[in-house]
């Protein structure tokens, strides 16, 4: 219907063009076809045609911008509206959230690291008539902002920051692209680093780092450990050196608690003292025998 309608003032030239050519003979047999119909059914005719020119319908997610002699009078929608033919031209503009797919770029950060990093940029329209005459093409005006800024931002950071705080430069990538896309009707919702693609020989040395740093820490886990054990062991020797007693019940417990086990053989060491007193014993003994 659309292309009938710009065709139109081509047919009607033509017509004219015909008209004069032939004149009355086309006059005549015009006449005759319409004075066999009913004016009833050539005025239904008409306003059958006029309807279908005239009206439109927009569903709910989209916007109708209306132009009427080139000039825009707003946007129209959602649902059923009428226009007037071949005066009024209409725009469809979609509101619905776009995912826009940032194509990878290469980016040297700030420590003159090569990166490949791609996004991903979540926006809508929210002004139908900006989106059509601020701008020429919206999606790809967006498409290009994000690009161009995903560049700047990545390159103005380290790698280090660019891997551990990718949530700040999300944020600081959606209010630049916001920014600049705010004349232009459309808002931009979010928007995600997908990916960060490192050099090979860059990963292998990041990888060497990751493990050293693991044993470094691992030693300075086990040197605190045995820094606090013989810090208790320290306190306990504290302990027992001032109350003899307690060494000696320690010593016995210890005694007590390997006798329990079955098939254990305990060897007591005795002072010399007692063995002494022992031998002297027994030397008396031996003594009043004989």
């Amino acid at each position: 219907m659309k292309g009938i309608l710009d065709l139109l003032p081509f047919l009607l030239f033509f017509a004219v063009v015909l008209l004069s050519v032939f004149g009355g003979d086309i006059l005549k047999i015009l006449g005759g076809v319409v004075m066999g119909f009913s004016p009833l059914i050539v005025i239904a005719i008409l306003v059958v045609i006029f309807l279908a020119a005239a009206v439109k319908i927009v569903p709910e997610y989209q916007r109708a911008v209306i132009f009427r002699l080139g000039r825009v009078i707003g946007a129209k929608g959602p649902g059923l509206f009428i226009l007037i033919p071949i005066i009024d031209k209409m725009v469809k503009v979609d509101l619905r959230t776009v995912t826009l797919d940032v194509p990878t770029q290469d980016i040297i950060t700030k420590d003159n690291v090569s990166v490949s990093v791609d996004a991903v940029v979540y926006f809508r329209v929210v002004d139908p008539v900006k989106a059509i005459v601020e701008v020429e093409n919206y999606l790809y005006a967006t498409s290009q902002i994000a690009q161009t800024t995903l560049r700047s931002v990545c390159g103005s950071v380290e790698l280090d920051e660019l891997l551990a705080e990718r949530e700040k430069l999300n944020i600081q990538l959606q209010e630049i692209i916001d920014r600049q896309t705010d004349p232009w009707g459309v808002k931009v919702v979010a928007v995600e680093l997908k990916k960060i693609d490192l050099p090979e020989e860059l990963r292998r040395a990041m990888a060497r780092q990751a493990e050293a740093e693991r044993e470094r820490r691992a030693k300075i886990i086990t040197a605190e450990a045995e820094y606090q054990a013989a810090q208790k062991l320290a306190d306990a020797a504290k302990i027992l050196a001032s109350e003899p007693l307690a060494l000696q019940l320690r010593y016995l417990e210890t005694i007590q608690n390997t006798v329990s086990k079955p098939g254990n053989t305990v060897l007591v060491p005795l002072p010399i003292e007692i063995l002494s007193y022992i031998t002297k014993g027994v030397g008396e003994i031996q003594g009043k025998g004989q």
